[in-house]
């Protein structure tokens, strides 16, 4: 049997300062943009070189919604992102004014940063050890 995570919802104020943040910081890519009603817009995205998990950017409708954007995890890490080149990456993201939770560290299983997106979710960095 194989299964894999195919989507994760990602609860935005606003679908286009997401995709803005998305697109440009972290570089990913819009694998779908469709409005399928007057109401919903089926926005999804993915690192690039990754689309076998990817985002749905749900733009938050109501009092309980909008209060889960940005905290989704309860202030704990949410995704975690993977590279092939950390400093690259990161330095990228600095020029942006991404706000780091942590200092980049050298760990036993490669390089990492804690950051956060555009609405305060924390995302684990990751540079893997090969």
């Amino acid at each position: 049997m194989h299964q894999h995570i195919s989507r994760v919802t990602l609860m935005v104020k606003d679908h286009d300062e997401a995709l803005a943040f998305y697109t440009e910081v972290l570089k990913f890519k819009v694998l779908e943009d469709v409005q399928r009603s007057p109401e919903k817009r089926w926005v999804i995205i993915a690192p690039p070189g990754d689309i076998q998990c990817a985002l749905l950017l749900s733009k938050a409708k109501n009092e309980k919604e909008i209060d889960s954007v940005g905290n989704q995890t309860g202030g704990r890490v949410f995704m975690f992102l993977y590279t092939d080149d950390f400093w690259r990456d990161v330095n990228h993201m600095k020029q942006h004014d991404v706000k780091f939770v942590t200092e980049p560290a050298e760990k036993n299983f490669g390089k990492v940063v804690v950051f956060e997106d555009l609405y305060g979710n924390k995302w684990d960095f990751i540079e893997p050890k090969i």
